[in-house]
């Protein structure tokens, strides 16, 4: 059995739509806290402090696929 190898082609693609679910599911989670107790509202805001973290996170690696892109993968 063969490993399967690293195809790294797409994942620019990926990440950015990884980016822009997470920033929806922020949006969403903000618009549900007027109807949220003070302990949900809390919980959604310590939440919503993760995802602006792993955006940041995955822009950075956006920015290494792109390079990476750039100057050719290497399998």
């Amino acid at each position: 059995m063969r490993p399967n190898h690293d195809d790294r082609r797409d994942n620019v693609e990926k990440l950015q739509d990884m980016v822009q679910n997470t920033l929806e599911n922020i949006e969403k989670a903000e618009e549900t806290m007027a109807f949220a107790t003070a302990e949900e509202r809390e919980k959604i805001k310590q939440k919503n402090h993760r995802r602006e973290e792993a955006i940041e996170a995955m822009r950075e690696e956006i920015k290494d696929e792109a390079r990476a892109r750039e100057e050719g993968y290497e399998l």
